[in-house]
Parts: structure tokens; sequence; C-alpha cells
């Protein structure tokens, strides 16, 4: 090619690159200046996307599923001190007559509650029933059974480690906000409202921050498996570790509040020592593998010491020594037990005062089968 026409094709190409980024210049001096101007390039709008992957599609099927069901709850009222309160929680609806089931520190203590709908609708809610024990509340809404969508409660006993689970809740009072985990773990024991702990609660990596309490824990058949009730965090908010309280126990506390407005637990009577370690293994002269409840007291003239069991010895309890000797709980009605949760949940969720369990229990080496009748849970004494 001569040079005529080398020059030429480079001015072309030159002016055509001077086209380019003029308009581009152009664009960017246009936008920085629309107010000076008086036409404006105006975006496409933005067109919604639709989920592409199986886990999106489940996610986002589950969301649409359920989230007509969970209700942002806002309170108020007067706290002891006498000043004035506010705050937020979440709640779920669990039948077509307006009963929905939240915390009981949601609702606890206050005067107003107020109850928002996914579709716009807010009422007023009532209380029908607290069970501190439980951290569980079932309040009333009045709203038509037609637009009343309750949720399945599928059954906790099934969960397993690794499970896919997600929440749905108002945390920090961003209303029906979706959040995914696992199930991190099972059969932690957790704080109730009250010197009472609550047996074979959930953990998830699920983030629950405030606001998400009473909300649902979902697993992948959209079957509500736990209420969203705690987190371990020393900031308030989410580190990972979230606890539920499993399904099955909601089941019952909830259909206990709506028949007779409380909930009665059965009582054993007893308080664990320090879970098996090996210096209570070499002291009490157990099996390695030895798996159970460590009685550490028993309460006077409660069911345990009516039956007989044997704690271990005021003067290893009062100078931390290991005991010497202690019963094992190793078993309720057949069931093995592994800690103190399996033994609460059992007591919470399968019996009723006044029924007789059969305890299966190592004494001194020797395996036992001891009966005790259960009376009503006192309301101020130890599990």
């Amino acid at each position: 090619m001569s040079d005529h026409h080398t020059k030429r094709a480079v001015g072309i190409v030159a002016a055509m690159l001077m086209l380019v980024f003029g308009f581009v210049l152009g664009s960017s001096v246009m936008s920085a200046t629309a107010s000076n101007t008086t036409v404006v390039a105006q975006q496409a709008p933005v067109q919604p996307v639709a989920p592409s992957t199986e886990s999106e599609k489940d996610f986002s099927t589950i969301y649409n599923q359920v989230s007509p069901s969970v209700v942002s709850i806002n309170v108020s009222g007067t706290s002891t001190d006498g000043s004035q309160f506010q705050a937020a929680g979440t709640g779920f609806v669990i039948d077509q007559q307006g009963h929905i089931v939240t915390n009981d520190h949601v609702v606890d203590s206050t005067s107003t509650i107020e109850v928002n709908f996914l579709d716009g609708t807010i009422v007023k809610g009532s209380v029908v029933g607290l069970d501190r024990d439980s951290d569980l509340a079932v309040i009333k809404v009045d709203v038509p059974a037609a637009e009343l969508h309750p949720v399945t409660l599928g059954d906790s006993d099934k969960l397993f480690i690794g499970e896919t689970t997600l929440a749905i809740g108002s945390p920090f009072n961003q209303r029906w906000t979706l959040t995914t985990g696992i199930v991190s773990a099972l059969d932690r024991t957790i704080s109730g409202q009250t010197q009472y702990s609550v047996g074979s609660a959930i953990q998830t990596d699920a983030a629950i921050n405030p606001g998400n309490s009473g909300g649902p824990l979902l697993n992948l058949q959209g079957e509500v498996v736990g209420v969203n009730s705690q987190i371990l965090s020393q900031s308030n908010s989410s580190s990972g570790v979230g606890f539920a309280i499993p399904s099955n126990l909601v089941k019952r506390v909830s259909q206990d509040i709506i028949n007779t407005g409380k909930v009665e637990y059965s009582y054993l009577g007893i308080s664990a020592a320090s879970g098996i370690d090996l210096g209570l293994i070499e002291a009490l002269h157990v099996p390695n593998n030895t798996q159970g409840v460590v009685i550490g007291q028993v309460q006077p003239d409660g069911p345990a010491a009516k039956a007989g069991l044997k704690s271990a010895s005021s003067n290893d309890v009062s100078t931390g020594a290991e005991p010497t000797s202690a019963d094992i709980i190793t078993a309720i009605d057949g069931l093995k037990i592994k800690d103190m949760s399996g033994l609460i949940t059992y007591l919470a969720i399968k019996t009723q005062p006044g029924q007789t369990i059969n305890l299966t229990v190592l004494r001194d080496g020797n395996e036992i089968n001891v009966p005790v009748t259960l009376t009503a849970r006192p309301a101020s004494i130890s599990q």
C-alpha cells in the first residue's frame, strides 16, 4: 500500500475513533450537566429476571408460598420503670381462626399489638396466652378466614445436621426478609423466659437478627420446623449462631394455649450436674462412652426424691470435687437420652402431669429401672 493510501486509511480510523470517543465523552458530559440540557437519554427499564438455578427456584417458591402467612408485629407498652417502649418482631398464622404464633418476649407486657400482613392489611392483635417457659405466645386477629393463610407445621424430630433452612422475618424492622442457611446442630438447650430451659433447640447459621424473633424457620418443603428465638452474639446481631424452638414443642404449646389458655408441664424435680467428662468418668468408674444426665441435685419432696433417685453428695457439690457416686439417667421409657436437652424435651412434649415414666438409671456401675410419677411443674423451682 502506498504512503498516500496508508495515511488516508489511518486518517479514516482516527476519525472513527474520534467519533466513538466523542460520543462517549459527550454522553458523560450530558449526564453530568443534565440540568442545563433539554434532552436527556433515558435508560431502558430493568426487566425482572426469573430464577435460574434449582436452589433459587426452591427459595423463591417457598418464599412466595409462606410469606403471606408471616406477619410483622409492632408493639408498644410501659416498662417496669415507667418508661414507654416500642419494639418489633415476627409471627405466623397457624389456623383460619386468626391464631398467630410468636415469641413470648415479643408481646409480653405490651399494651398495643399491631399486626401487619404482606398484602398491606394492618389490624390489632390480642394475647390469647403466654408461655414464658418455652418463650412462646399465641395472639389472635379478627380477619376473615379466606384472607388467612396458615402455615404447615413440620416434624422437628426429622431434621438433620446440614439440612437447608430458611428464615423469614423483620430483622431491624426490614419486613419479610428471607435468609438461608443450614441446620448447624440439634438438641441444643437454650433459656426460656424463666429459670426453666428449652430442650431440642435447633441451631442454624441462617442470619437471625433483632426483629426475627417469633418468625418461622423453614425446611425445603416450606414447612415450619422451628420458631426463631435467640442469637448467640456479643454485638446483638447475627454471628451465624441462631436458635429456634422446635416445631414439635410449638404444636403442643400452641394447642394448649388455644384450648385452655395455659401450658402445664411435667415435673421430675432434679437439676443436672456438669456434663459427663473424663474426670467424672474416672471418679464414677463408668464406661468411657457413657451418655446421660448426671443428677446434681434432687428437690426435696419432688417426684424424683419420692422415687428414690440419688444425687451427687452435697460435699462434692459444695467443694467442686468430682462426685464419688451419683445416679445417671440414661433412658426414659426405653428411649436413650444423651444429655439434659433430651430429658427436658421428652418431659415437655411426651408427658403430662400425673403420668408415670420409667427411668433407666446407672447407679454404682449397675443399671436399674426406676418408675417415677410426675407432677405439675412448680412456678419457681428448678427442672
